[in-house]
């Protein structure tokens, strides 16, 4: 879907997330990472999954803030554009608001540079 979504309009910003927690490997996300950013992806956010019922699947691991921190620096290093990481991000968590920001402030920079 992604793909498409990109192949349609090249402009669009494209935007997934990643539940962690489920027993994935390190070398799991960074494939699915690398394969994300050959697509174009814009913008990834990292989450921790939580159980929401006892019928549901179970948390396997509680991931640690310094890992969600290393997740998020890596994405950026990937060239994301955007990358919300931590255990409560959640993929509409305030991921537009944020966008948004990092963009002006990127923007306010280049200005500066300029003047």
């Amino acid at each position: 879907v992604l793909i498409k979504a990109k192949e349609s309009s090249p402009g669009l910003l494209t935007k997934t997330s990643l539940m962690l927690g489920l027993g994935e490997t390190d070398n799991e996300i960074i494939e699915t990472m690398e394969d994300l950013r050959a697509n174009s992806v814009d913008v990834v956010t990292f989450g921790q999954y939580m159980q929401p019922t006892k019928r549901h699947l179970k948390v396997k691991e509680y991931v640690t803030p310094e890992k969600f921190k290393q997740w998020e620096e890596l994405g950026e290093n990937m060239g994301f554009a955007y990358v919300a990481s931590g255990p409560l991000v959640r993929s509409s968590y305030k991921a537009g608001e944020y966008y948004i920001k990092n963009i002006i402030e990127k923007q306010r920079d280049v200005s500066n540079v300029n003047d």
